[in-house]
């Protein structure tokens, strides 16, 4: 509960350098709403939304089971998919199941994803999974978040070759995710070898862990506060090198967030923080409202690019400028070939 009311009341805007991204208007796009596809391509993770709820509460007792009760009710009735938070809190101690397990309870048939840390073994990957019935596993990579907290590892050594061991033995998808700080090129060249399914790039905008953790402890540790690869720099970064599913999250807040990360090489799209306060502020029914208007702004803007799919956004015209371009030109990646490419 720490975490949700430090993720509340630090929250504020940051650079995610989509703002550095300009869509190409297509006058004769040749389609209309009625031909939009918004199902993405997602392999094995068969997502029926480009848009799904990232991992945030559980392990807090009734406070979290309720939170995770109305995102599982609010996930059911928009078809999107819903992760849970990490649930070592669980494993380490049984009455915490409860704050997990109702998401399954809530949402038999829906897609969920169980969560649990780089540090986490084989048997305890298996654990989590079995908890909720989970169609995917999360791995999170909260190196930041970890040094920032008093109480947090130290030490990070052996997490890829446990990353692997996991994606080899458990019986659903593995997903690797950073907790907001972001995954660069050269991690994910590791994360490539692995048998993992997808990688959420996480990036430096949204939630962050480094601010929330600081306000737990007596010397900040100020200068991880603006640590991190901003949302928009990530999807390119892992994009070069990652050939399978690529998730976005990290201060995406508008459904023009999501079309630009869509035209970066994302192939669906997660929200926590911005999901967390509708649901805690307004109640369960403007969250549903607020996700139909994000699906209805999805296929409005993508008719105006003439991208009936998903996928088609990845060739639809983007120009790239300030920031946003001097850092990919510095990292090697060529900013212009995203405004002149073409679907046809």
């Amino acid at each position: 509960m720490d975490h949700i009311q430090f993720a509340l009341s630090t929250s504020k805007e940051a650079r995610t350098m989509f703002d550095d991204i300009r869509v190409v208007h297509q006058a004769l796009p040749g389609l209309g709403v009625e031909d939009i596809r918004l199902q993405p391509e997602t392999g094995d993770l068969r997502l029926k939304s480009p848009v799904f709820i990232n991992a945030m509460t559980g392990g807090g007792g009734s406070e979290t089971e309720k939170l995770n009760a109305i995102l599982a009710r609010v996930a059911k009735e928009t078809g999107m998919a819903m992760a849970v938070g990490s649930q070592m809190a669980a494993l380490k101690d049984p009455d915490e199941r409860n704050s997990y397990e109702i998401v399954r309870k809530e949402n038999p048939d829906g897609i969920l994803f169980a969560n649990l840390g780089s540090e986490a073994s084989v048997q305890q990957a298996k654990d989590a999974v079995e908890m909720i019935e989970a169609n995917a596993l999360q791995i999170h990579l909260n190196v930041v978040q970890e040094l920032t907290m008093p109480e947090g590892d130290r030490d990070f050594k052996g997490a890829l070759e446990r990353i692997r061991r996991i994606a080899d033995e458990v019986q659903v998808p593995v997903i690797v995710k950073e907790t907001g700080f972001g995954i660069s090129r050269e991690t994910a060249e590791q994360l490539a070898v692995a048998s993992i399914e997808a990688i959420d790039v996480s990036g430096f905008g949204g939630t962050n862990f480094a601010s929330i953790e600081n306000e737990r402890r007596q010397r900040k540790l100020a200068y991880f506060q603006d640590w991190g690869i901003p949302t928009a720099a990530a999807i390119v970064e892992v994009d070069s090198v990652f050939g399978k599913t690529i998730l976005a999250s990290g201060g995406i807040r508008s459904a023009l967030d999501m079309v630009k990360a869509f035209m970066l090489g994302a192939d669906a799209v997660g929200l926590a923080g911005a999901f967390l306060r509708i649901a805690m502020e307004k109640g369960e029914k403007e969250l549903v409202l607020e996700i139909n208007s994000l699906h209805e702004d999805l296929a409005m803007m993508m008719t105006a690019l003439g991208a009936a799919s998903i996928s088609d956004l990845k060739h639809c015209p983007a120009v790239i400028s300030g920031e946003l371009f001097h850092y990919l030109t510095v990292r090697g990646f060529e900013p212009a070939s995203f405004a002149n490419r073409s679907k046809n």
